[in-house]
């Protein structure tokens, strides 16, 4: 029988201020106490929840560590069983130390994820909400982190419970109405049936159109500064990313490979690549570098196409404009402190969004930055309306429109309510294993699989 109780290092495994070894389950409180001995005197045992105590840790006679012992009883703990948490100096060998007396006096090593498994497990966290907590450690931005933050606080929760209640609450009017003819039940009309779907459809759709959004919150999108040589774009590189990080001559060519940064730019964290200069050259090594750069702005999700403001457009210019007219791209007229002799309205004219800046001294960056919020659709994000998150909550949000979608024709074919309640009670299955009322081993298992082993 696998044992109750496991326990992990559930900070960074590293040099640090302190280390915490977390323990969860029903004789947490004993395993500690056997290790654990208060300057006071108390007992763990002795102690109520939310409760800490200052004192040290030995095992086999000796002393490891001093320590702050804090207590949590069940259900008001993060897992909603009894826990323990040992707060020792910060360092990968005390910190090891303890967690195997903490083994050697009856748990066992924790799986990857399994504190929150259980607290999803234990009714303390919908899916949604535990798959948050991953989220909130790999946030990368202030956005990301306020997303799954939401999220970790039943945002996107709230959003579809408020759908999976009104296709119950008609699935359970269907099954009464038919199942019940003689009763006075109120009469279930095509007319409702359809307004009900419809609204739940429109609400679906809202909801798919956020996943977009939702991934490049979490993920970053993938950004691609591209133009001639000598236009600016490793200046504007460096400018973005805070540090000299492309080479910045007046020799064209100088970027013959692609440099990478992520970046946080206003709300949305770029993956941002500096490519070589767009150009016909005879150069070997050069003419590498320009396929590369054109293979990269063909699959990126942004383009930022730098142009100098200081020349006149010439033949480069105006095939990388007809190579990115068509992708998400904003055009970037640089050098804007140097007297202009671009032809601005021929690039307006191939691209929509335009903003002039001048990459050396900065000016201009904030109307970029509004241009790419707008791009990445995250102007207007507000976190506390809820976003899909992941592929797994998309296709059961998919899978749920499809279903209702189905609903929806069998009411227009003229089908029985029975064939209709078939296909309602599908779409709710799907609302069910979103949030985690439903769903199976292997999709949880699954969920918790890439989680750090200390969560």
């Amino acid at each position: 029988m696998k044992n109750n109780t496991i326990c992990a290092i559930s900070t960074a495994q590293g040099e640090g201020g302190i280390g915490v070894i977390r323990v969860s389950g029903k004789d947490s409180i004993d395993i500690c106490s056997r290790l654990f001995t208060s300057v006071t005197g108390k007992k763990l045992t002795e102690m109520k929840g939310y409760t800490a105590a200052f004192g040290y840790v030995s095992y086999n006679g000796e002393k490891l560590d001093e320590v702050i012992a804090t207590v949590f009883r069940e259900p008001h703990s993060y897992t909603g069983e009894n826990v323990v948490e040992l707060s020792c100096h910060g360092g990968i060998f005390i910190t090891r130390e303890v967690l195997r007396a903490v083994i050697e006096a009856g748990a066992a090593p924790a799986e990857a994820g399994e504190f929150t498994k259980r607290a999803f497990l234990n009714g303390k966290l919908d899916l949604t909400e535990a798959e948050a907590v991953i989220d909130i450690i790999s946030a990368k931005s202030k956005t990301a982190a306020r997303a799954a933050i939401s999220a970790k606080d039943g945002a996107l929760w709230r959003r579809i419970d408020s759908i999976k209640i009104r296709l119950v609450n008609t699935a359970a009017h269907l099954s009464a109405w038919v199942d019940y003819p003689e009763e006075d039940i109120e009469e279930i009309t095509a007319e409702g049936l359809n307004n009900t779907f419809k609204e739940c459809m429109f609400d679906l759709n809202n909801l798919l159109d956020t996943y977009d959004m939702g991934r490049t919150i979490k993920e970053g999108l993938d950004t691609v500064i591209a133009g001639k040589p000598n236009t600016g774009k490793s200046t504007l590189m460096n400018l973005l990313s805070g540090r000299e990080r492309s080479i910045v001559t007046d020799i064209p060519g100088t970027t013959r490979d692609v440099i990478e940064e992520t970046v946080n730019v206003g709300n949305v964290v770029l993956r941002l690549s500096d490519t070589a200069g767009l150009r016909e050259t005879d150069d070997t090594v050069e003419r590498i570098g320009v396929d590369i750069a054109k293979n990269r702005v063909l699959s990126c999700g942004l383009v930022m196409a730098v142009f100098d403001s200081g020349r006149e457009l010439d033949d480069d210019d105006k095939r990388l404009i007809e190579i990115i007219k068509y992708a998400p791209v904003i055009a970037v007229i640089n050098k804007t402190d140097l007297e202009s002799k671009l032809d601005e309205k021929y690039i307006a004219d191939n691209i929509e969004n335009t903003v002039r800046i001048s990459a050396k001294n900065g000016d201009g960056v904030e109307e970029l930055i509004k241009l790419i919020e707008k791009i990445a659709g995250t102007e207007n994000f507000n976190p506390s309306e809820g976003i899909l998150a992941n592929e797994r909550q998309r296709n059961a949000v998919l899978n749920a429109k499809n279903s209702l979608n189905e609903a929806i024709e069998a009411l227009n074919l003229g089908m029985t309510y029975d064939a209709v309640t078939v296909t309602l009670e599908e779409a709710i299955e799907n609302i069910l294993e979103l949030t985690g009322e439903r769903v199976s081993d292997v999709v949880v298992d699954k969920v918790f699989h890439n989680f750090c082993v200390g969560k």
